[in-house]
């Protein structure tokens, strides 16, 4: 397959950056991934949920959600064969505890769950606080190790296909031809150069700094904390989902504890007491015990958010740039299918060769950016 002329460049270099660009590769297209700190992405800070029934994910999310849960396992087949490194996929299932059993039975995704009752649930999460009367187990939720391994397999997935990373480089400009058209971007190198590179097609994956870019985009920033405590290994073999806390054990012992919901903070970093607090009140809830276990890391990190909480996929306003943004909550859950349904849209362009079903652009279609109605005349939503 002959390679493109002219390199598709990825514009971040989180999880979605990598997800696409690997895909890109696979099928014989030049990338460049530019990234200005990949440490700082969502995907390196996430807990590594796979689960579009434990959130209660509804509509059109939630059928993205699992299409993406189902492409899952051959996805990271992908990534571990081309990388040699484990990704960590567990399918572990995940618990979601409630008060009452009214509670339970409206969830939104009850239909798609297993109820639990107070015996249940002591099976299936011993020690679990007493407040919690009923359940739902959904067997077919997981998660994925992302900040250990799934983020440095595809890192090595992408640099083995080919594709050149430029670290250090932060996108200040996309310059457009005279019908509007993506011609190049300007960028700042590591070493403080400036910048232009040519280019026809790209994709902006810049999680919640996408907007930084291009101000149209509905994106903003929702602060999560984070810690880690190290449990007796198989003292937790479930998810748990609880309301504004979840416990994600990983097969090592390491239990990820997650996470607060923080839409003032904007982009400020660091750790709160407040919001440390908030972990710690959760854990008690949840499971008195593990308080005697010990802390091992705490983080923060940035969700890019939508007004609807769904992403951004597909076309923008600028012919040849490409959107994968606004995952908020489920971009773990999410780049399986992100990664498929935007490579199979970008390979024709390029290419010219087959165009994509209309399936596929069906469901991209209900992500389109510009769905929200404008609050007003500037540009508000």
């Amino acid at each position: 397959m002959a390679p493109s002329p002219e390199p598709i460049l990825i514009l971040g270099g989180g999880l979605m950056g990598l997800a696409i660009a690997h895909q890109l590769a696979r099928r014989g297209l030049a990338v460049v991934l530019l990234s200005r700190r990949r440490s700082e992405a969502a995907g390196f800070v996430a807990a590594g949920m796979l689960a579009p029934h434990a959130e209660g994910l509804t509509g059109a999310l939630l059928q993205l959600g699992q299409v993406s849960l189902a492409r899952v396992p051959a996805w990271v087949a992908q990534i571990e064969a081309d990388s040699g490194l484990s990704c960590g996929l567990r399918n572990c299932g995940i618990v979601v505890p409630f008060r009452t059993p009214g509670e339970r039975d409206r969830y939104p995704t009850a239909a798609w769950g297993s109820n639990l009752d107070r015996l249940d649930l002591e099976r299936e999460v011993p020690g679990i606080g007493t407040s919690w009367q009923a359940g739902l187990l959904f067997a077919q939720d997981g998660q994925i190790d992302n900040r250990r391994q799934l983020m440095r397999a595809l890192e090595l997935a992408c640099a083995r296909l080919g594709v050149q990373f430029q670290e250090g480089s932060e996108v200040q400009e996309l310059l457009k031809g005279p019908r509007g058209e993506l011609r190049a971007v300007r960028l700042i190198t590591a070493e403080g150069e400036n910048l232009t590179l040519p280019c026809s097609q790209a994709v902006l994956a810049g999680g919640a700094w996408s907007a930084q870019l291009l101000p149209e985009l509905p994106v903003f920033p929702v602060k999560g904390q984070m810690l880690s405590l190290q449990a007796p290994k198989g003292a937790l073999e479930r998810v748990v989902f609880g309301p504004g806390t979840y416990l994600v054990p990983r097969e090592d012992g390491l239990l990820v504890v997650g996470a607060t919901s923080e839409p003032e903070a904007g982009f400020q970093e660091g750790l709160t007491p407040d919001g440390q607090r908030t972990l710690q009140e959760g854990i008690s809830s949840l499971l008195p015990a593990a308080n005697q276990w010990p802390p091992m890391e705490r983080w923060w990190g940035f969700r890019p958010c939508t007004p609807d909480e769904a992403p951004l996929l597909g076309t923008s306003a600028i012919e040849g740039l490409w959107l994968a943004t606004g995952h908020h909550r489920n971009g773990v859950l999410l780049a399986a299918i992100t990664a498929e349904l935007l490579s199979q849209q970008i390979v024709p362009k390029v290419l010219d060769r087959d165009k994509p079903s209309p399936t596929e652009a069906g469901l991209l279609n209900q992500f389109r950016w510009d769905r929200f109605p404008r609050a007003s005349a500037q540009g508000s939503y």
